[in-house]
């Protein structure tokens, strides 16, 4: 007898043979007889009684279509198989639909899922067929039955969920003196250690292209100052040897002579030796200058995933005091400030300052006159982005002003605000490691379904039981996607389990990752804290004192269960402000049909990105940076602090100051200003000119606007889906 049935989607329900009937009396009622009760009864008492105790839709569908070619009702088979067909046609449908959108390059949100990829190319298509396909399996064969009807309901989305089936990770900070200074053998990927600065730049950007090929997320290399400057001294050692070779003169004293600094200076005074010296130094500095401007250009160049889609890459840097370290910072922002090809502004790599006191922030640091220049470069170019090592929650015991390995000690952040820092299992580190995987919770869908409570207290009670499930059931789901992911043998990431990820290089290449990749992170997140506040009382938090107590709660016990969770299950689980890009528009289009447009919550097609003041909110940036400040010692896995400031900021490089300073004032963790400025679509001129229509270079009027999406910047608004377009439109000055 059948007691449950497994649907198309794979959630399993109780058996209904109403449902048997009502489709039998479709087919009967399409023929001349019409129906016929006591047939169709009959048929459907026999299915009931025959049938295993669990069977598919699939296996029903097949009996009834034997019962009825077995009755006198023939005519009736007919006609329910075609019913049948046609059904299926119509699901298939749909599937056809979503292809020719993207073989037509539709502008949707299908295609514009991702700012960073081509889908218009063909392996941008490539991509997008197979990962729209590969979602429904996923579904149907990879996630609990409870994870699934999570999803289906719109209160959880599981991010990468098409890279699910191959056991990827997400991204990972990579070590890179390990690979400069031993060379690597990954696939059909080779390198040999580097001797010169220019053979450091190439093998930087071979390392993140190649490990971008075996994740699904970003790369990033964690201190970059530190890990490139010692092939500035045998560069400038190089150049000595030519030196010598030039003029016969020994120079064995000057090889010995330390270099107070790389800068560049006239030789028209200069004599002897020290004519000599210097000339070394400026030849090793245009040399590392070519190396860096290399670099930033290959990263906006080469390709990864199938040659769709540029490395997403980051970079941090900026507490490296040695000349050697301090020379590769300013080649890096000089070559930055000049821009690529034509001047235009880098997209990659994402850039980032390491501000800590004591190096890289007062004006009686060593490293000030950088961090200047830092902040010079980023009004003109967007970056690089600021992490703070002051933040009470970035700082570490074992760091040392003396200790040449203390980058090891120092966060470094992914560009879009992935952090890892904290472990369980070993060093407490950001180098060597990454997030695993990440799933985001809709805390705006369980506030608006707490509404229908008229008592304030009774509403915000049902809100917190509700997320206390949602919260339990993405945890399990992560669960079960890292069990997933630690049965992949270390031959599949021939890179990044070779070289890359902390312990992987104990293993064998017929070993499992798992014994490593409880390094990592598994990261919940979460979307709309403004729009779920609003739902709960009727405000957000950058205009109440309530509801920011109210957000600070919420987010706390977060913060508290992700805590359990790590005891409980083992791992190293933390809280995500989350970089919705894709994501941004997805959740409030299904609010939106459930509950309709609700004022301050879904009358926007986006949501406010995790705990941010709402974009089109005006407030100053101390009031921005005073509210978002706490939810940054709460979100561990990773946040970001925006502002927007007015005007061409080429030439005001103190307001970008300005904004680290709130940055240090408020305790906040990482941070990023956003400005105006226009590029030429036609020959890629840029300017801050506002409302510019027409190009002052070319005349053409192909002008878009330079922006950040998430956490990087994207080259042309084209690629951005709708939500994120009307947010971008919606976005005002803070002043």
């Amino acid at each position: 007898m059948i007691q449950t049935v497994i649907k198309r989607d794979g959630r399993i329900v109780g058996y209904n043979e109403e449902k048997i009937k009502a489709a039998i009396r479709k087919a009967m009622l399409q023929t001349e007889m019409g129906e016929d009760e006591s047939l169709l009864q009959k048929i459907a008492d026999r299915i009931g009684c025959s049938g295993n105790e669990q069977m598919t839709v699939e296996e029903i569908q097949d009996r009834v279509e034997l019962e009825l070619m077995n009755s006198p009702r023939k005519e009736v088979a007919k006609r329910y198989i075609a019913y049948r067909d046609q059904r299926s046609i119509a699901r298939r449908a749909k599937t056809r639909d979503m292809f020719l959108e993207i073989i037509e390059a539709k502008s949707n949100d299908i295609t514009r899922e991702n700012a960073n990829m081509n889908t218009d190319s063909p392996a941008g298509m490539m991509m997008k067929f197979a990962s729209e396909t590969t979602k429904p399996f996923v579904d149907d064969y990879l996630l609990s039955p409870e994870a699934r009807e999570a999803v289906r309901s719109g209160y959880l989305h599981i991010h990468d969920k098409d890279y699910y089936p191959t056991k990827s990770l997400t991204c990972v900070q990579h070590p890179l003196d390990h690979i400069l200074n031993y060379g690597f053998q990954a696939g059909h990927s080779e390198s040999r250690p580097a001797k010169r600065i220019e053979t450091a730049s190439v093998i930087s950007c071979i390392s993140l292209e190649t490990a971008q090929n075996e994740m699904h997320g970003g790369q990033a290399i964690p201190a970059f100052d530190f890990y490139l400057a010692p092939f500035v001294r045998s560069s400038f050692e190089e150049e000595l040897k030519k030196l010598s070779t030039l003029t016969g003169e020994g120079l064995d004293d000057l090889y010995k002579k330390e270099v107070n600094d790389y800068t560049y200076k006239p030789l028209d005074k200069l004599s002897g030796k020290d004519r000599l010296f210097q000339h070394a130094i400026n030849q090793t500095v245009s040399r590392v200058h070519q190396a860096m401007e290399a670099f930033i250009h290959n990263m906006n160049t080469i390709h990864s995933r199938g040659g769709n889609q540029v490395v997403f890459s980051s970079i941090n840097y900026g507490t490296d005091t040695s000349a050697e370290g301090r020379c590769i910072i300013r080649e890096l922002l000089n070559s930055t400030y000049e821009g690529v090809g034509n001047g235009a502004t880098a997209i990659f790599p994402i850039q980032i300052w390491k501000k800590k006191r004591g190096v890289s922030y007062l004006p009686e640091d060593p490293n000030y006159d950088l961090y200047k220049l830092a902040c010079k470069v980023t009004a003109r170019r967007f970056f690089p982005n600021f992490v703070n090592l002051d933040a009470t929650f970035n700082r570490h015991e074992k760091w040392k002003a003396d200790d040449p390995k203390r980058y090891l000690y120092e966060v470094a952040t992914m560009g879009c605000r992935t952090r890892v820092f904290d472990n369980r299992f070993g060093e407490k580190t950001s180098v060597g490691r990454g997030n695993i995987s990440f799933s985001t919770i809709n805390i705006v869908r369980i506030a608006i379904e707490s509404m229908m409570l008229k008592d304030k207290d009774e509403r915000i009670k049902h809100f917190f039981t509700k997320l206390d499930e949602i919260l339990e059931i993405t945890a399990r789901q992560l669960c079960d996607r890292f069990n997933f992911q630690k049965t992949a043998l270390v031959k599949q990431f021939p890179l990044l389990m070779s070289h890359l990820w902390n312990g992987a290089d104990k293993l064998k290449p017929e070993d499992t990752i798992e014994p490593v990749i409880n390094q990592g992170t598994l990261g919940i997140g979460f979307i709309g804290l403004a729009e779920c506040l609003v739902a709960l009382i009727g405000k957000h938090h950058g205009e109440s004192e309530e509801a920011q107590e109210l957000g600070l709660r919420i987010v706390s016990h977060m913060r508290s269960r992700v805590n359990e969770f790590s005891e409980r299950y083992n791992h190293n689980f933390s809280v995500l402000a989350t970089p919705a890009e894709g994501l941004s528009g997805k959740f409030t289009q299904k609010d939106r049909k459930s509950f309709g447009s609700l004022p301050g919550i879904t009358d926007k097609i986006y949501y406010t990105n995790s705990n941010h003041v709402p974009v089109y909110y005006k407030c100053s940036p101390r009031h921005k940076a005073e509210i978002e400040a706490p939810y940054h010692a709460l979100t561990g896995g990773g946040h970001i602090f925006y502002v927007e400031i007015d005007g061409d900021a080429t030439h005001n490089p103190q307001a970008i100051a300005d904004i680290v300073d709130l940055m240090d004032k408020n305790n906040i963790g990482y941070c990023s200003v956003n400005h105006n400025r226009n590029r030429c679509m036609s020959c890629g001129y840029e300017d801050a000119t506002e409302n510019l229509e027409e190009c002052h270079k070319c005349g053409s009027h192909a002008i878009d606007r330079l922006q950040r999406i998430t956490g990087y910047l994207v080259g042309t608004t084209d690629r951005w889906n709708n939500a994120k377009l009307a947010e971008l439109n919606d976005r005002v000055i803070h002043e």
